[in-house]
């Protein structure tokens, strides 16, 4: 696909986008309506002074918490060997990123790693920890191995604790490190890939074509090693050095039968002109006016979401969000892009279900900084939804964390993942030390907060880096990985905005693993606690006849205890279709597409 080159494609953004503004008062205008006016002065977040997170006392491990719409079942602190007992802010010990398979929770760590037993999530029991320091230390799991992430200096190939010292040594590693993990007692490292950048990140890729290798592609966000430690190492500019190893990540496979043969197979330039071949073709860095947010240059990627179901990828590339045709795992091809002059560094990315929307967060202060603020801007620090369609994505709308945080609470829009109740767009998402939101952006213009968790800062006084780094959804709970305090864990609870059949449909989708950046395609059987999500919704909108809506209840409270006929679910079938038909007519209010899928589920239970 041809590209306009940056200037023209940011002065088409300045033009066209964002399709939604918020005005001062946070309410929703259109952009023309916005005009250059909401550009110099960034709306600024609008909040319920009577929220329960205000003013949350302090503490390391006896904070005040408030809660809505989630029970909070269980907290963990770290592991012993995973802390500093006399500070919360010793960020050698940081817990990281999550992944999960089976009944176990894989935490990571810039430690090492820990295994949780997860077969009951309200108490959670630590199985094995794995010393083995490198920083960062995201963590994902495929089979019987678990790939981390290692970054910093100190990281060692043998997993050691002394750190190299050396500026030059053949003991250091960056890059990915696997481990074995079919004795999970027993982890063993059998391979270490280095990279010039080290790893932040990593994403699992499955090739749907080949069940014998899986690939990792490798994010690198610090400054490149020298040539002296790892041959072809480069920081320089592409003009100096067209070989440089900044503008482009590291694709790497893994041979499932012996993955201690696993290798770097391709180094794609992802930010190149596909006309030209120039490598740094996209966001040279800096901001786009006067009083936009001043955004980073796009030479890396923080994190890249596959979703190999679709045989796409989205990247969150420090300057811009790019989509990425990964039908050849091994070379991932960029088909767009776009840049917003409200985020300071794309960070992470999650599609919806569909795959017809994008929410990318923005990571304005680094995951260090107070960003959540009543003074702060309600578009930085901020998630921006994008609709898909085909090929391109345009910009539909922001959700920030909707409550002031205070100066000592670092606060960003940070990593989470879908929940799946059917019918909606719903994420669950961390904000660090602003704590756990639930977001629902079904209409990507319009997204609200239906549930939250929070803390009060780590301390009254003194900024620490805490919080949460990642909540996630898997198997009915939510679990969340506390930077400073360790493991939390939630069930979501009905309310206005949630209904008890919308949450029984989503414990209904069960995964033997959960990678957040390999995001998997979800599925609901066909079943009453379904059928009711969606009927709930269309009585929550009052999008469905009165009458059509008590004889569906009343078939399906028949239909849970098996007193229902096969011939009555499938007229009842018939008849909803035919109410959607007439809503596609317009001849009729209601909702087409909740009651045709409504529908489907009863021709599913009759047997159909």
């Amino acid at each position: 696909m041809t590209r306009p080159t940056l200037p023209l494609a940011l002065a088409a953004l300045l033009l066209t986008a964002p399709a939604v503004a918020l005005a001062q008062d946070g309410s929703a205008v259109g952009a023309q309506a916005a005009g250059a006016e909401a550009r110099a002065t960034p709306p600024r977040l609008d909040w319920d002074p009577n929220d329960p997170r205000i003013g949350l006392a302090a503490g390391w491990h006896d904070a005040e918490s408030a809660v809505s719409g989630m029970e909070h079942l269980a907290s963990l602190q770290r592991a012993e060997g995973f802390f500093n007992p006399e500070t919360p802010g010793d960020g050698r010990f940081s817990n990281t990123d999550l992944a999960f398979q089976g009944p176990y929770m894989f935490q990571g760590n810039y430690n090492g790693f820990q295994v949780y037993d997860i077969s009951d999530p309200a108490s959670p029991t630590l199985r094995v920890s794995v010393v083995c320091p490198g920083g960062q230390g995201d963590v994902s799991v495929y089979g019987n191995l678990l790939v981390m992430s290692a970054q910093e200096t100190r990281g060692r190939l043998d997993c050691g604790v002394g750190g190299v010292e050396e500026a030059v040594s053949g003991e250091r590693l960056r890059g990915i490190r696997i481990f074995d993990i079919s004795d999970l007692d027993s982890p063993r490292q059998v391979a270490a890939i280095q990279s010039c950048r080290g790893s932040h990140t990593h994403t699992l890729v499955e090739d749907p074509d080949d069940d014998e290798h899986v690939y990792v592609y490798i994010q690198g966000t610090n400054s490149p090693r020298p040539g002296e430690e790892m041959a072809g190492c480069s920081g320089a500019e592409p003009d100096e050095d067209p070989n440089t190893s900044l503008f482009r990540i590291e694709v790497v496979r893994v041979p499932l039968a012996n993955p201690g043969a696993a290798e770097i197979v391709n180094m794609p330039r992802i930010f190149a002109d596909p006309e030209t071949g120039r490598i740094d073709a996209l966001h040279a860095g800096g901001a786009a006016y006067e009083g936009a947010q001043r955004t980073r240059r796009t030479h890396q990627c923080h994190d890249i979401t596959a979703y190999p179901a679709l045989g796409l990828a989205a990247g969150a590339c420090s300057g811009n969000g790019i989509l990425l045709d990964i039908s050849d795992p091994a070379n991932p091809v960029r088909i767009d892009e776009v840049f917003d002059p409200n985020f300071a560094y794309w960070h992470s990315a999650t599609f919806s279900n569909d795959g017809s929307k994008l929410v990318f967060t923005d990571e304005w202060g680094g995951g260090s900084a107070p960003r959540c603020r009543g003074t702060d801007p309600a578009t930085w620090g901020a998630n921006a939804i994008f609709r898909r369609q085909g090929d391109e994505m345009t910009l539909a709308g922001y959700y920030k964390l909707p409550v002031a945080q205070s100066e000592t609470e670092n606060c960003v829009a940070h990593n989470g993942s879908l929940v799946p109740v059917p019918g909606r767009d719903i994420k669950v998402q961390a904000w660090y030390q602003g704590g756990v939101s639930v977001m629902d952006f079904t209409d990507p213009a319009n997204p609200f907060e239906i549930a939250y968790f929070d803390r009060g800062p780590l301390s009254e006084t003194e900024l620490y880096t805490g919080g949460f780094w990642s909540t996630y959804w898997y198997n009915g709970h939510i679990y969340g990985a506390e930077i400073s305090r360790g493991i939390d864990v939630f069930r979501l609870t009905p309310s206005e905005h949630l209904s008890e059949a919308e949450i029984a449909a989503a414990e209904l989708v069960t995964l033997d693993e959960f990678n957040a950046q390999m995001q998997p395609h979800l599925s609901w059987p066909d079943a009453a606690p379904v059928a009711r999500a969606y009927l709930d919704q269309m009585i929550r909108a009052k999008r469905i006849l009165a009458e059509r809506a008590e004889a569906l209840d009343a078939l399906l409270e028949r239909a849970e205890t098996d007193t229902a006929s096969a011939a009555e679910l499938q007229g009842m079938a018939a008849t909803l279709e035919a109410d959607a038909a007439q809503v596609e007519a317009g001849l009729q209010g209601g909702d087409a597409a909740r009651l045709s899928a409504l529908a489907g589920v009863l021709r599913g239970m009759a047997g159909m």
